[in-house]
């Protein structure tokens, strides 16, 4: 692994984060229903991890010499609070297996700290991930 290919991988999952903090901020404010004002705040409480991930890695890349990038990646459109935990659901998955690839090539660039850090941002990922999960286990279709 390269530093210019781990560079890239990052700002790939930081463009991911961009787009979480996106999401969840819509989401909030799309709930609806008489859940909404728990549904909103579980969604907003999200964006303050999502902004700690985004943070390291913006720092992490210009520590490596990287620009970080600025554009998110596009956020899943979603109608309803069920769809809305899916498409969460989906990203916080997708994050979570990104995120364990990365701390394996990080581990293969040989930068311990980063590995270390990427393995609790996995934690972070799983965590949110099992929340949702638990959150549409009896939520009507």
């Amino acid at each position: 692994m390269d530093k210019q290919t781990l560079i890239d991988k990052l700002n790939n999952d930081l463009a991911s984060e961009l787009s979480a903090i996106i999401q969840y901020i819509t989401y909030a404010a799309k709930a609806t229903g008489p859940y909404r004002p728990q549904l909103a705040q579980f969604f907003l409480t999200e964006v303050a991890d999502e902004q700690l991930h985004a943070q390291f890695l913006a720092n992490k890349i210009v520590a490596l010499s990287g620009q970080p990038t600025t554009v998110p990646h596009p956020v899943a459109p979603a109608d309803g609070n069920r769809a809305m935990l899916e498409a969460v659901l989906a990203a916080e998955r997708q994050a979570g297996k990104s995120y364990t690839q990365r701390a394996l090539e990080a581990d293969e660039f040989g930068d311990k700290g980063l590995t270390v850090q990427l393995e609790d941002m996995v934690r972070d990922e799983t965590s949110h991930a099992e929340e949702t999960e638990r959150m549409l286990r009896d939520w009507p279709l």
